[in-house]
């Protein structure tokens, strides 16, 4: 067998997976802070994204945009329900699905939180460039639309420690 790699390019997820941990080493502090894990920001942040909507944010679409599996959800919102940041209750049209809204006080934190996340990325802005960082943006973005070109087909399949 020869010494030589296969491989002719880099390990893209490799590199993807530790530029998530490179940011969330600058997160994870104040989040540990308020005593939430990576899981319970996403899906306030979620929330936070949505707190506009008086019918609450469906507990599929919460695990979508979280990138959290549904049974891994259904531990995270029980930990922050109790907590008191997010309240769930029947859809109205549909008695079969949950809504989830943030609380006063999950939408004080994500408030909170988001100032020193914002002036995280005002910092990596700052040393990358507006256009490098707008670059960035964009090349993830297009490699997400072109291994998941139906934003639809990995409905519930979402990776739990994605960022």
């Amino acid at each position: 067998m020869s010494a030589e790699t296969p491989f002719v390019h880099r390990n893209l997820p490799r590199l993807l997976l530790e530029a998530r941990e490179a940011v969330m080493q600058h997160t994870r502090p104040s989040l540990r802070e308020h005593g939430l894990s990576d899981q319970q920001w996403r899906v306030l942040r979620v929330l936070g994204e949505h707190a506009a909507d008086p019918a609450g944010v469906e507990t599929g679409r919460v695990a979508r945009e979280a990138l959290l599996l549904g049974p891994s959800l259904t531990g995270v919102l029980t930990r922050m329900e109790r907590d008191g940041l997010i309240s769930r209750a029947r859809c109205p049209q549909d008695a079969r699905r949950t809504v989830v809204r943030a609380t006063q006080a999950g939408l004080k934190l994500v408030a909170t939180l988001s100032q020193t996340i914002e002036a995280h990325y005002a910092w990596m802005e700052s040393q990358l460039g507006k256009a490098r960082l707008a670059q960035l943006y964009a090349l993830l973005d297009g490699v997400i639309a072109l291994e998941v070109p139906d934003a639809e087909a990995g409905e519930g399949e979402a990776e739990e420690d994605a960022a």
